[in-house]
């Protein structure tokens, strides 16, 4: 049923005209607040034109209209008021003379007589293919993009009778040019609105007005330190403002706490979430990122570029993120089809991009890693798949323990190695590696000889950096839209997420969607025996005394110190920091710190928590494959019990699973009960292989061994000065022999 109806100026298609009592047909209500206050079109567009693009049936024209009336601004018609006038005809008549392609041409040059400024302009839905008038649409303008889903167009252009529109060729789809058309207002726009079914053309204006302000006014969008004692943007250090790009490239704030958005995070209604249904994971990433990411920092144009190289043809399924189902209520949230075969690909094919779009030009800067064992050679990956010039001037060490990771991991990240990209072993575990960098930063005298001495500025590319935490927030909106693309929960509807975890970042993650508008209702974390995580949510205690960590089967969460917790209890305690910094400063000097009665409350309303045992972990692998022929690695394994535990089945709960079981072949194997175990890694995968296993083997890590088993690497003692001997020898080999 058609719900929403404008009216349209398309003269373009057809002379039909869609009567005036639409204007006062009423729908369903508005999501955004009205544009009341009547302000200065000088102050809110500075010289500037609102410009509407979109396909034809957006509403342009209506909009135009109701935004030009808000802003006592003039309304410029580009079909009436620039085409026909420099045509002399009208544009049906233009479109019979000289054809559909010779039209695009002709409607370009006519574009380059448009001249003025504060106005509100609506383009034709063609106008964005023509390159050249665009270019000198976009020197006066601000292009707002009315961004309505294709079965909507298509069914208000069956309203108006409309069955062509320009460029569409003999046996080519209505869908199909919609469909092709995307590209140029991905390129040309420079704000998003999402139209959802159902929104009046009112209520579309002030989401205009809204949008443009904020583009207007980028410093809005400020990020303070988790540990900020101000309540502002300002830094101690320079009283200068932080943003996104600041906070991408500095990682880890200068008093050592973590980086947050001021204002927290966007949050979308149903309907613009709905929006998104029938749309790929990059599009979905695209929207989404466009609201977290303020253009000043980095243009829709510019990430677009970034997120189709990220989520492209570097993962094996053309999904990305695809949801299966399990069992019962239980679905798989499967996150291993990236290069590296673990859901640290979903953030770190594109944050290297962010990273490398944000630095200035003329630095160069040394990303440091700790790695419990994915982020490792799922960094060192995304950093070799830059641009030459771009890796010129950026380098990566990571860190890993040299016996807490699997020999799959440590191969892979010996044989991601370039000359850019370095892999330390380190005789001690995860924590030390984590803590020892964040003494690296928070060192001033060094960091600081660091620039005298080299020129090179440190970085972060774990979950302690924005970037890196930012995109795993899609995949988890993502797959509660595959959830209802599948027919299996109407929008709306709740599911649980359960995450296995270690650093706190994936359920972070997830707990962002939840505040931007996505209906998760718990948040289960799963531990492993190093559970301080568990213990913490369920008490509120998170206690290190005399604890130490305990190698298991999924290293990924073999984790005692959770650096992302730091940026939930800043947003359930309402942005305190001066309660962060007393948390984790007795957690630093007295190794434990214990929340107070009402944060442990607000803390258990979102999550849930428990651990599974080693044997436990092994069981469930077996069970799920003797009844499913599935294989589930041992971090989704843990994820997998606990959820069996806790959920208590009333609503769908989608498991994370974290990584590809052929990461971890010797536990596997074990799980299975398979006696013959090869000794080779790649052996092991081979013997895997032949049980034709769901989902295949990750071809990709068996390329991986295959090329990599005789590359070297370097260990180093479990000391912090070691540590930096290693940095300097990668500046000193990489930069030096750059410059």
């Amino acid at each position: 049923m058609f719900h929403m109806v404008w009216n349209y100026h398309l003269k373009l298609l057809t002379d039909t005209m869609v009567s005036d009592a639409y204007f006062k047909l009423l729908f369903s209500r508005s999501f955004v607040p009205s544009w009341r206050p009547r302000m200065s079109v000088h102050s809110l567009l500075r010289n500037k034109n609102i410009v509407l693009m979109g396909p034809p049936g957006a509403g342009k024209t209506t909009v135009g209209k109701i935004i030009g009336k808000k802003l006592d601004a003039r309304f410029i018609d580009v079909d009436d008021d620039v085409l026909e006038t420099t045509w002399n005809m009208s544009v049906a008549e233009k479109l019979k003379e000289v054809g559909s392609e010779q039209f695009l041409e002709e409607e370009g040059k006519a574009l380059l007589n448009l001249s003025a400024s504060e106005s509100v302009v609506s383009l034709s839905g063609s106008n964005p293919m023509n390159a050249v008038g665009m270019e000198h649409v976009k020197k006066s303008g601000i292009v707002v993009y009315l961004d309505v889903p294709s079965t909507h167009i298509k069914d208000r252009l069956q309203l108006m009778k409309v069955d062509r529109i320009v460029g569409q060729g003999p046996g080519t789809s209505m869908n199909d040019i919609l469909e092709f058309r995307k590209q140029f207002y991905r390129k040309w726009h420079d704000i998003r609105v999402l139209c959802e079914d159902g929104i009046t053309a009112e209520a579309v204006a002030d989401k205009v007005l809204h949008a443009v302000k904020r583009y207007q006014d980028s410093e809005s969008e400020g990020f303070i330190s988790t540990r900020s004692l101000q309540g502002s943007t300002k830094s101690k250090q320079n009283n200068s403002t932080k943003y996104f790009s600041d906070a991408v490239i500095e990682g880890l704030a200068p008093d050592g706490g973590l980086f947050v958005p001021e204002m927290g995070l966007p949050v979308f209604t149903p309907g613009e979430w709905q929006n998104l249904l029938g749309a790929t994971y990059a599009e979905r990433a695209q929207v989404i990122l466009e609201r977290c990411i303020h253009p000043a920092d980095i243009p829709a144009s510019q990430l677009w570029k970034m997120v189709e190289t990220a989520y492209g043809q570097n993962f094996t399924c053309p999904k990305i993120a695809p949801v299966r189902h399990l069992t019962g209520n239980q679905f798989l949230l499967e996150l291993f089809h990236g290069p590296t075969a673990s859901f640290k690909d979903l953030a770190l094919q594109l944050m290297p991009h962010l990273f490398a779009y944000c630095i200035p030009k003329s630095c160069n800067y040394l990303i440091l890693v700790a790695t419990s064992g994915d982020t490792g050679s799922a960094v060192l990956d995304g950093f070799s798949r830059l641009k030459e010039t771009d890796k010129q001037r950026i380098a990566v060490v990571t860190f890993f323990p040299q016996d807490g990771v699997s020999e799959i991991q440590k191969l892979q990240m010996i044989g991601c190695q370039e000359a850019n990209t370095k892999a330390v072993g380190v005789e001690s575990d995860f924590d030390f590696c984590q803590s020892s960098i964040k003494k690296i930063f928070t060192n001033s005298s060094y960091t600081g000889y660091l620039t005298m001495e080299y020129g090179t500025t440190l970085s972060a590319a774990n979950s302690i950096n924005w970037a890196r935490l930012l995109p795993q927030v899609v995949y988890h909106a993502s797959a509660y839209l595959n959830l209802v693309e599948q027919g299996t929960i109407s929008f709306g509807s709740p599911v649980d997420v359960c995450i296995p975890t270690g650093n706190f970042g994936n359920v972070l993650a997830a707990m962002y969607a939840k505040t931007m508008g996505i209906p998760i209702r718990k948040c289960i974390c799963a531990s492993n025996q190093n559970n301080v995580l568990t213990e913490f949510i369920k008490t509120g205690l998170y206690n290190l005394k005399g604890r130490r960590l305990m190698q298991s089967l999924s290293p990924a969460v073999d984790i005692l110190k959770s650096s992302n917790l730091e940026r939930h209890l800043h947003w359930i305690a309402n942005g305190d920091g001066h309660l962060v910094t007393q948390l984790f400063n007795c957690l630093e000097n007295q190794q434990y710190f214990q929340l107070q009665q009402n944060l442990l409350e607000k803390l258990q309303q979102d999550l849930m928590a428990d651990w599974c045992s080693e044997e436990d972990c092994l069981a469930a692998i077996h069970s799920v494959f003797s009844t499913t022929g599935y294989i589930m690695d041992t971090h989704t394994a843990i994820a997998k019990v606990v959820a069996d535990r806790l959920q208590d089945k009333t609503c769908p709960v989608i498991i994370s699973s974290t990584a590809h079981y052929s990461k971890f072949a010797p536990a596997i194997l074990q799980a299975l009960r398979i006696d013959e175990i090869k000794q080779t890694p790649l052996s092991q995968l081979h013997l895997l292989n032949s049980y034709k296993p769901l989902p295949p083997i990750h071809k990709g890590l068996i390329e991986a061994l295959k090329k990599n088993e005789t590359q070297n690497y370097e260990v180093c003692t479990a000391d912090t000065d070691a540590l930096t001997k290693h940095i300097e020898a990668l500046i000193q080999n990489h930069f030096m022999r750059v410059f």
